[in-house]
């Protein structure tokens, strides 16, 4: 008797071991929507040397479709903002003398594939996590701004590197569109078989040396005329900013930029997304 129960009871345990194993086949991840939330930040000619102490906020939208339980191809929209100041750099004179400063809103639009080291299937209590890396390409909107006397002024049309100026018909205006390239790393866990949560740190090489609008050399503030009133104008007052700090050293010729390296951006950001998915029908044998 104690053989015949012990027998059902195996023999129960596995038929429900195969309906599950067969709802968990059956099951295919299709894709997720999600949000993302985090900071960001900004290095380039303001801060070289990959400072990470003046984070700004990040916001983005995403969908991600998946192909098998590896790879995902995901579209994503972001907005953040990025900004420095010389005077943080704390270590370096130059810098700090240069007083320079700047911010800018990003509104960014990228695709990116995602590729997962382990199988992932939210519905699958022993496929819910997985590492994974990413990259991809997109494009980007900046405005760099700064103030001065509590007012903001745009930067771009001031051309405070020459730009415009017929002393420097090389320098043209730079775009305020540029291409990057997102590198990122990232972990994720489905909460349960509708919902993910993640965290990933994305970095973005772009194609701009002026998100910062600092890139080359100084062009003297000869080359940015007085107000009708004898006043300096603003974009002579934001060329150069080293008035602010001591003597003046943005003379005609000296480096204000290094034009050899563009500008950077990284974003760290935790990820909620819902999984999209449907079922397939078992093959009939």
């Amino acid at each position: 008797m104690k053989k015949l129960v012990f027998s059902l009871l195996v023999v129960g345990t596995l038929l429900q071991t195969s309906q599950v194993m067969a709802q968990y086949e059956s099951y295919v991840h299709v894709g997720e929507f999600g949000i993302s939330v985090g900071g960001a930040h900004y290095f380039g000619d303001l801060n070289t040397r990959a400072r990470l102490n003046r984070p700004k906020p990040a916001v983005g939208v995403f969908f991600r479709k998946q192909f098998g339980n590896y790879i995902a191809l995901r579209v994503a929209g972001h907005f953040a903002q990025l900004g420095y100041s010389d005077i943080y750099n704390t270590s370096n004179v130059y810098q700090q003398r240069r007083n320079l400063s700047f911010n800018t809103n990003i509104f960014e639009l990228a695709v990116q594939g995602d590729f997962n080291f382990f199988k992932f299937i939210p519905a699958d209590p022993y496929h819910r996590f997985t590492p994974y890396v990413t990259v991809g390409a997109g494009v980007f909107n900046y405005d760099p701004f700064a103030y001065l006397g509590g007012k903001k002024y745009f930067l771009r049309p001031l051309g405070t590197e020459g730009q415009g100026s017929a002393a420097y018909p090389d320098r043209k205006a730079y775009s305020n569109m540029s291409f990057c390239i997102p590198f990122g790393v990232g972990v994720k866990y489905a909460l349960n078989e509708r919902m993910n949560i993640g965290f990933e740190v994305v970095h973005r090489f772009t194609g701009t040396d002026y998100l910062d609008d600092v890139s080359k050399t100084y062009v003297g503030a000869d080359k940015f005329p007085d107000l009708p009133d004898g006043t300096p104008s603003v974009a002579r007052l934001l060329q150069d900013r080293s008035y602010e700090t001591g003597e003046i050293i943005g003379i005609e010729g000296r480096q204000r930029g290094f034009s050899k390296q563009k500008d950077q951006y990284i974003f760290a950001e935790i990820t909620f997304s819902f999984n999209l998915s449907s079922y397939r029908c078992p093959s009939a044998n």
